[in-house]
């Protein structure tokens, strides 16, 4: 038994719950009624007997041809059900299940009627939104009785004869939906027929099948059946507008040898037009094959740079190449005729016919505002805001001599390359620059290399190398370089350092000779001062340990470290040749950190923290002035062979990164949902966060499905006075993106490896090879996780740039983040020259957690700071058991800069308020009253001084009670001094506090002054306090009270 050609079954879509069990896919059969035979009779009794009633068959037999691209069908169960009634029909028996057809015999229940024959049921295990779909497994139901009336027991079946049954027939095949329908491209090419078109091109080690850009090819391990009916073809044709970008296919299928790679090569398209005077050819117009390219062959990366990579195709295997042509917006109407070359190494080249027929029509954005028409996919090569710019509030580096000068900081290089001093001036209360710096550095950072006694090599200048001198590239960067040398070590150093205070250090150390070292470390030698607090390698945001020890371990995500105090501290990254970014979040374990060979040194490799003697360097004991704290990150022992280069690079993170605005930060009031406008104009919030799986951004991180509706809705905002900012990032990609087999016909490059599995869809039409993400089940959104940096950076960057420009949003909202800091300076610099005044706030959960490798979500998102507005962190965040150490550096985002919200629980008011945080409409907490008693003292008016400086006018006395003074310093008229002060307990047992104010920096008159609590629902009740008397505060509790 044989399956027919798919061009002769009919499919269409259902309706039914395929969730319940039954699944995505059925075919409908229909079942007639047999005759009832008749013995001969006279003529009178023919005259006089009724026409017999037709009977129901006691089993029926149909052989659907499916042409399923799923392997191993005969493991997957079949049920059958009545139309008419929906009574299930038990009594069913399989006799072949495979890839090409069906053949199913079954009792039938109504005749004449239909019946439904679903032959991929499942059951969905896991978690809502990650869900993991299993397949149910065939099942034994018919009754041995009905089995052995019909024949049909299993010493029967080898003599069943192919016309034992009625047949029934195949009326359709149906999906569930449009969008769960299996498209042309993947109906699989029988055995038979693939056999049949070999033979048809007898020695042809490989063939090529042209395709039409509506019709991504889906499948690499089969042909489908469309190549089958349409062959070979040696033409490429396609039609476009002017100014379109126009995409199009060529299968490559690998029939009878391996491919280990192939080029692509274009020929200019050229179109004669005679001339009307005597019929002479004219000139001949043409689109230059520069105007082409091949997607699968490489292009413009994430970063910039241009690459190349190979395409290889197993023997048996199909390979989609996807090619675009840009057409100019002034090319001339008709038909352009060129050619495109497929070379396979080691193989004879295919020439195929290329012809285009250019319309009348102009399209001035390429196509784009049509996802379908694939002309985005030129995206992926786009250079957009890759340029030397900079974005607000930074100012353009500065160079004098050695010296490198960026927002509020400075950066002096050494004779030998390295960092000799780095400064703040920042003030304490992080929200102005002061003229006198903090210096942060104790001493020369230094690259310290210990021979195989442990004696230090001093590195002294290469004989050919000038020392650093850095020099501007533009506004945003200053670059420089230099050589040294150290025994039969010679190290070439080249830095780059940027406008948001970010180091960038390669440094490659190559061996003459074979050379044995104890040990390669960089020393970064901190003033105590400035490194206060820590956070990273393990160690959770904090008041910084005497000492600590870390060791390399690639479960875990970390690699970078913080040390410093609010106005001043450094990152240190540790970085080699083959770093790549790894994926986050839960996801981290599936593509963990890449071990720095340099650093990690095969487990040798470790990083300490000592307290040192600030002119000595020796280690020594609190007491000891003056003190530095020094970081070292060793490599350890190891033999270097003569010719090879170890990569110890690194990255700094000098911060802070920009002064805090807080009367904006009090001023943007944020709702985070999807609502009528009118709801949330009630709550007088300003700012709407759009999340994803709603009406008008239903499909994650693909904004462009809805982009009419998503206008609307904005434009409606922005003239309520509204900011509208969208759900948008990478990390994994909606099943509904129409590029999505485009992408996978890339490799890797897009997504990441994986087993598989998830939502039904990803099975059904993915099959394998990625890792299942997201899912919303009300719109079947399934996604899948993105690699990592790749072209779908530059992708999204012109994404950004299009939903900016055309649909207005004012920001983005980022849930975690799975790009570098290279795509988050594009994505500032094109929402601020698209839409000025834009706001980016950035979400995380707590990944401080097996699945995240215990990550800290600052310190891992660290390098996004500059270009954000604010923070939401996060679920699973304890802002009720961690100290105001932890909530200062891990949460509250003040030392580098940003202020934020808080989520988990809705957080902590009186906490909270210290560092200038509520909670987030409409989620957990209400910050509403906490709105109205900022708006009745007029809150973006004052001046924050918080907790943490010196000079903070209002001190509790107590340690575990911190305030923090929001300062409306009066006119010297009529509007006079007040000041809102915060307090937040830390302390297990109730306090009692008296306020230590310093009234002449307050300008208040202690005498007049009065001290009150307002009412503030859910927070607290309305009191009124004596300046100077005692005020009791309840266990993780506080008072905002307002003094005048």
């Amino acid at each position: 038994m044989t399956g027919g050609s798919a061009q002769n079954v009919k499919y269409g879509v259902g309706s039914w719950d395929p969730e319940s069990g039954l699944g995505n896919h059925r075919a409908m059969v229909r079942v007639n009624a047999l005759p009832v035979a008749k013995a001969p009779a006279s003529k009178k009794s023919a005259r006089t007997a009724a026409t017999p009633a037709p009977t129901k068959p006691s089993a029926v037999r149909v052989v659907i041809s499916w042409r399923r691209r799923d392997f191993e069908p005969e493991k997957k169960n079949i049920l059958v059900f009545d139309a008419a009634s929906g009574e299930r029909v038990t009594n069913v028996l399989a006799l072949a299940v495979n890839r090409e057809y069906g053949d199913i015999v079954f009792e039938p229940c109504t005749v004449p009627g239909d019946h439904f024959i679903y032959y991929m049921p499942y059951k969905s295990e896991g978690r809502k939104n990650y869900p993991n779909v299993k397949y149910d497994p065939p099942q034994a139901t018919a009754d041995p009785a009905w089995l052995a009336a019909n024949g049909l027991s299993p010493d029967k079946l080898p003599a069943l004869r192919p016309d034992a049954f009625p047949r029934a027939e195949v009326v359709e095949i149906q999906s569930a939906d449009e969008f769960s329908r299996f498209s042309s491209m993947e109906m699989i090419a029988t055995a038979a027929e693939t056999h049949a078109l070999l033979d048809a091109h007898p020695g042809a080690a490989y063939l090529l099948f042209p395709e039409d850009r509506k019709l991504s090819i889906r499948m690499t391990d089969d042909l489908p059946d469309r190549w089958i009916m349409n062959g070979p073809r040696g033409t490429i044709q396609g039609e476009a507008a002017r100014g379109e970008y126009l995409t199009f296919q060529v299968g490559v299928w690998a029939a009878r040898e391996l491919i280990a790679d192939l080029e692509v090569k274009f020929s200019d398209l050229v179109q004669a037009v005679p001339r009307i005077e005597d019929g002479s050819p004219a000139p001949r117009t043409l689109i230059a094959a520069s105007a082409m390219t091949c997607f699968n062959k490489g292009g413009v990366n994430w970063d910039g740079t241009s690459f190349g990579r190979a395409v290889p195709v197993e023997r048996g295997k199909v390979q989609a190449l996807w090619c675009g042509v840009q057409v100019p917006r002034d090319a001339r109407p008709g038909v352009f005729h060129g050619t495109v070359t497929v070379a396979p190494k080691g193989l004879p080249e295919t020439i195929l016919g290329l012809e285009l027929r250019v319309t009348e029509e102009v399209l001035e954005d390429a196509g784009d505002g049509d996802p379908f028409r694939m002309t985005r996919l030129r995206w992926l090569d786009s250079t957009l805001a890759q340029d030397d710019g900079i974005v607000p509030p930074y100012t353009p580096l500065a160079v004098d001599g050695l010296t490198v000068g960026c927002l509020g900081r400075s950066l002096t290089v050494g004779r030998d390359g390295f960092p000799a001093r780095i400064r703040s001036f920042f003030a304490p209360e992080m929200t102005r620059l002061r003229k006198e710096p903090a210096t942060l550095t104790a001493a020369p950072m230094r690259l310290v290399v210990a021979d195989g006694e442990g004696r230090e090599l001093p590195w002294v200048p290469g004989a050919s190398a000038p020392g650093p001198r850095p020099s501007q590239k533009g506004p945003g960067t200053v670059v420089w370089e230099t050589e040294n040398r150290a025994g039969d070590l010679v190290m070439k150093l080249a830095a780059r350092m940027e406008f948001d205070g970010f180091v960038d250090y390669k440094v490659a150390v190559m061996a003459r000779r074979d050379t044995t070292v104890a040990d390669i470390r960089l020393e970064v030698p901190y003033s105590e001062d400035c490194a206060r607090y820590m956070m990273g390698l393990g160690f959770k945001g904090g008041l910084r340990p005497e000492s600590f020890d870390w060791a390399w371990d690639q479960k875990k995500n970390q690699d970078a470290l913080w040390l410093g105090s609010v106005h001043a501290g450094i990152q240190v990254g540790l970085r080699a040749e083959n770093y790549t970014r790894p994926l986050n979040t839960n996801f981290y374990l599936s593509k963990p950190l890449n071990m720095p060979p340099s650093w990690w040194n095969e487990g040798k490799g470790t990083v300490e923290v000592r307290t040192i003697s600030a002119a000595g360097g020796q280690e020594v004991k609190r007491g000891s002035r003056p003190l530095a704290v020094l970081l070292s990150a060793r490599s350890g022992p190891r033999t270097i062979r003569a010719g090879e280069t170890l990569h110890f690079d690194f990255t700094l993170f000098i911060t802070p990164f920009k002064p805090l605005d807080p009367a904006a930060h009090f001023r943007e009031r944020y709702f985070h949902a999807f609502k009528p406008l009118d709801e949330v104009a009630a709550t007088g919030a300003n700012v709407i966060n759009v999340h994803h799986a709603n009406d008008i951004n239903p499909f994650i991180n693909y904004p462009f499905l809805r982009a009419r509706e998503m206008k609307a809705y904005i434009d409606d905002a922005h003239g309520r006075g509204f900011k509208v900012k969208i759900y948008d990032t990478i990390r994994e990609l909606s099943n509904r993106a129409p590029e999505l087999f485009a992408l996978r016909s890339l490799g890797h490059e897009i997504f990441s490896p994986g087993p598989g599995g998830g939502y039904s869809w990803l099975q059904e039409h993915l099959g394998s090879d990625y890792i299942a993400a997201w899912f919303v089940p009300e719109l079947k959104d399934a996604a899948v996780i993105n690699s990592g940096m790749s072209r779908w950076h530059n992708y999204y960057i012109e994404g950004l740039d299009w939903v900016a420009r055309n649909v207005g949003i004012d920001g983005l909202y980022l849930d975690d983040v799975a790009f570098d800091r290279t795509t988050m300076k594009r994505v500032r610099k094109v929402l601020d020259r698209d839409r000025p005044g834009a706001l980016i706030d950035l979400h995380s959960a707590n990944q401080y957690n097996v699945r995240d490798g215990f990550a800290s979500s600052a310190n891992l998102y660290l390098e996004h700071f500059p270009f954000l507005n604010r923070l939401w962190f996060g679920e699973y965040f304890d802002y009720d058991g961690s100290g105001p150490d932890y909530w200062l550096v891990e949460v509250s985002g003040i030392p580098f800069g940003l202020m934020g919200e808080m989520l988990q629980d809705g957080g902590n008011p009186w906490r909270g308020m210290v560092f200038g945080m509520t909670s987030r409409l409409p989620w957990a907490g209400d910050p509403r009253p906490l709105w109205k008693v900022w708006d009745e003292f007029g809150i973006a008016e004052s001046e924050m001084v918080g907790w943490w400086v010196e000079a903070n006018p209002v001190k509790t006395g107590t340690p575990e009670v911190l305030a923090t003074a929001y300062i409306k310093r009066g006119d010297g008229k009529s509007a006079r001094p007040s000041v809102l002060v915060a307090l937040a307990s830390w302390a297990k047992e109730p306090v009692d506090v008296r306020l230590a104010i310093d009234w002449k920096q307050l300008g208040l008159d202690p005498k007049k002054a009065t001290l009150s609590a307002p009412a503030v629902e859910n927070v607290q009740e309305s009191a009124e306090f004596k300046p100077g008397n005692p005020i009791r505060i309840e266990p993780g509790k506080g008072w905002l009270l307002v003094l005048r």
